[in-house]
């Protein structure tokens, strides 16, 4: 069976520089009905376990270490029996929730995770936080961009960490350049298309 992406929305909190804020989150599945990959397993393990059913999940992936992206990660990974993987640039954003410890494995720029049959390449996209990463599945015409590409343009940059110049030169150098009709699954609301958000990016 051919790899499909499913979303689940998860509500919750983000917190960062002192403020918290509530929020809702694109959970991403990729897989078919034997295994997934768990991109962003955020605010709620068990409604996650139970859109993951009985499949096995291969690993789970992260966009970024903002908390409302990692806080319950560790948790889902334990219950799925899956690794955790970040890429390390946003390590001091892991470590404000797990201090002391680190992810399971790196994600590296160019790193390819493959799930039933279909190839995902992390794409390392710094400026919504340092090492924030997008999936690129050319299989299924789609891109995970987490929180550096929504549909109205790019995330957000002013808080720690995060640089505007930074994340407009990754999506132009590496989001603007795919097919313009490629799907953007956003990590927050309505997902977009490459072509839809060229014109606003700057």
């Amino acid at each position: 069976m051919a790899a499909r992406i499913e979303r689940l929305i998860t509500s919750g909190t983000f917190s960062l520089d002192g403020g918290t804020w509530d929020v809702d989150n694109n959970v991403w599945l990729v897989g078919d009905d034997a295994e997934v990959l768990v991109v962003d397993p955020a605010h709620d393990p068990q409604a996650i376990l139970a859109a993951v059913g009985g499949r096995t999940v291969k690993a789970v992936v992260l966009t970024h270490g903002h908390d409302d992206h990692i806080r319950h990660a560790r948790e889902f990974a334990r219950l799925a029996g899956a690794p955790v993987l970040m890429n390390p640039a946003d390590q001091m954003l892991w470590e404000d929730i797990y201090p002391g410890t680190t992810p399971d494995a790196p994600i590296a720029d160019g790193q390819v995770f493959e799930v039933a049959g279909t190839r995902l390449v992390a794409l390392h996209t710094p400026g919504h936080s340092p090492g924030s990463t997008c999936f690129y599945a050319a299989q299924l015409g789609t891109v995970l961009t987490g929180d550096t590409l929504f549909n109205g343009g790019p995330g957000a940059t002013g808080r720690s960490y995060s640089d505007h110049p930074t994340i407009v030169k990754s999506i132009t150098e590496r989001l603007l350049v795919l097919p313009p009709e490629t799907v953007v699954n956003t990590g927050h609301g309505d997902s977009t298309t490459i072509g839809a958000e060229a014109p606003g990016i700057k």
